[in-house]
């Protein structure tokens, strides 16, 4: 049977569609207008069961694999949601799997299970204003008192940290190096600990981003996720998904990107005729889906693989480098495309495919910027 539609993927799938349309779809103009989704989003997702996929009911979830949580994915994106909506709605899916990884009780509880439930919003801060996939030489420090960490440093980039109630955050808490990082959870509120300004980007309008500032922020050590300098493998287990997360996005944005350029070219007409009819537009419709279907197979199938095998393999890390990097590539061609395809109507910003195409900028480089992805698969295959 095909793992991607068994009757009950079938099923999701459906759901979502009806919750994009009904819930999403309506709204999202307005939201990438107020730069942020709204908090009561979050817990209408989490009542009809969607942001608890892909998480054990042990820690709050309801249970699904890495392939349910892509079938979300597909399901928003190919609806009429966004990127930016995914990336937005669903940060917890990069601010608490660590913690569940670790595995403390306490956390979980205080954390995990609200985010689930839609009632906190969780983000996770590593990237550095002077530094982004240089993930080892993170700076900002968390000195050790007592029962306490006291923290000083920043953070950039960070996907709903305006919003958000708490901060997965990468802190050097050891000697130079991965070996001296660990991760720390830092809630809103705290003394020292400010959203320095939200930050106005070229897409992902409706995804709210931040830099944040830490000064003598006194962080409980019981806020330490798992051992003191182990974070860096903590983080490191989640590259693989994050990656394939970001592909999904890419391939998914592009299949909703071609669908739109189909549509457009049957109903629009020049000189009398279907865009349609005209031999370069239809030859420009078939390659962007064989790069939409080409992204989608491949990363397909290094998703399956990590569900096989274990998520530090060299051969499921290359295969996740390969396919962020093979639906990259994929986006950016058949949103550009498709603007093309839709001409002045398409450079409005009443027009979907405008918002495709200024999201789809950021999957080259979130996540492991390309150059950086290429670099180390080429090691990985002894370049």
């Amino acid at each position: 049977m095909d793992l991607w539609n068994t009757p009950e993927r079938v099923a999701l799938r459906e759901a979502v569609t009806k919750f994009t349309e009904k819930e999403i779809v309506p709204n999202l103009a307005q939201w990438e207008d107020d730069g942020e989704l709204p908090r009561e989003l979050s817990l209408a997702a989490a009542k009809a069961g969607f942001l608890g996929v892909g998480f054990s009911e042990e820690v709050g979830g309801v249970g699904g694999d890495s392939i349910d949580t892509a079938i979300v994915t597909e399901s928003i994106i190919q609806a009429g949601g966004s990127s930016g909506v995914i990336a937005s709605l669903f940060t917890h899916g990069i601010a608490v799997p660590h913690i569940v990884d670790a595995g403390n009780p306490d956390l979980i509880d205080r954390f995990v299970r609200p985010a689930l439930a839609g009632e906190k919003i969780g983000s996770l801060g590593v990237t550095e204003p002077g530094g982004g996939s240089d993930v080892a030489n993170i700076t900002t420090r968390a000195v050790r008192d007592g029962d306490h960490y006291v923290v000083n440093g920043a953070k950039t980039f960070i996907t709903s940290g305006v919003r958000g109630d708490f901060v997965t955050t990468a802190v050097r808490t050891g000697d130079p190096g991965f070996g001296g990082i660990s991760l720390l959870v830092i809630e809103k509120g705290t003394p020292g600990f400010e959203v320095a300004r939200p930050l106005r980007k070229t897409g992902w309008h409706c995804s709210d981003t931040a830099e944040l500032s830490f000064t003598d922020v006194r962080v409980p050590v019981a806020n330490l996720v798992g051992e003191e300098n182990g974070g860096f493998f903590l983080l490191m287990n989640q590259f693989v998904n994050e990656r394939l997360g970001l592909a999904l996005q890419g391939y998914a944005t592009a299949q909703r990107a071609l669908d739109l350029a189909v549509r457009y070219a049957k109903e629009r007409e020049t000189f009398g005729k279907p865009l349609a009819s005209r031999q370069v537009i239809r030859h420009k419709l078939v390659e962007m889906h064989r790069r939409t279907d080409a992204a989608r197979k491949v990363t397909r199938a290094a998703l399956e693989k990590s569900l096989e095998k274990s998520v530090t393999d060299p051969e499921v890390i290359l295969d996740a480098l390969m396919a962020k990097n093979t639906a990259v590539e994929a986006v950016e061609f058949v949103v550009s495309e498709s603007m093309q395809i839709h001409g002045g109507m398409g450079y409005m910003r009443e027009s979907e495919i405008d918002r495709h195409y200024r999201d789809a900028r950021i999957i080259g480089i979130g996540g492991g910027a390309t150059e950086v992805l290429t670099d180390l698969a080429a090691k990985l295959l002894g370049y």
